[in-house]
């Protein structure tokens, strides 16, 4: 569980980012699925420019158009869309995000400062993540899915 404040707003118009204002408790879990953002294309959300995306290379693209990979499309989540340490308590990311009562419009691009509350090895620790894709598998609850990279190894 963590608690969230709505921190500060990447990208979106100043309209947008006075009417947002957010906190409570929600829900993290960790996702990789290396689809395109579903932040990334435009007339998704109200922000200025969607997230990039990149080439099956990693290489971004320049224009917003290229479909998912996950559907048969050439545009994959940057691997630059890894999280990061600054600290012991404190790091950046990204995440898949659902805002209870809200759709995607509000949240994509969004930043958000999440607090962790358990389990006891990270409560306490901060994160400041931006939302570049959904969370809407746990309707009902607010949620961050946390982007991390990882593989299982045999």
């Amino acid at each position: 569980m963590i608690l969230l404040n709505l921190l500060f707003l990447v990208g979106l118009s100043p309209e947008v980012a006075q009417a947002q204002n957010n906190s409570g408790v929600a829900l993290t879990n960790r996702y990789w699925d290396c689809c395109k953002p579903s932040c990334g294309w435009f007339g998704k959300g109200k922000f200025i420019r969607p997230v990039t995306a990149c080439g099956i290379d990693d290489k971004p693209f320049e224009t917003f158009s290229e479909g998912t990979g996950c559907k048969g499309g050439n545009a994959y989540t940057c691997s630059n869309q890894s999280p990061w340490a600054v600290n012991d308590t404190f790091s950046f990311g990204f995440a898949g995000v659902y805002i209870k009562g809200n759709l995607e419009d509000y949240w994509c691009c969004a930043c958000y400062e999440l607090t962790f509350t358990s389990p006891p090895s990270i409560a306490g620790k901060k994160m400041i993540v931006q939302g570049t894709n959904s969370g809407y598998d746990v309707i009902g609850n607010n949620k961050f899915a946390l982007a991390v990279c990882f593989m299982v190894l045999s």
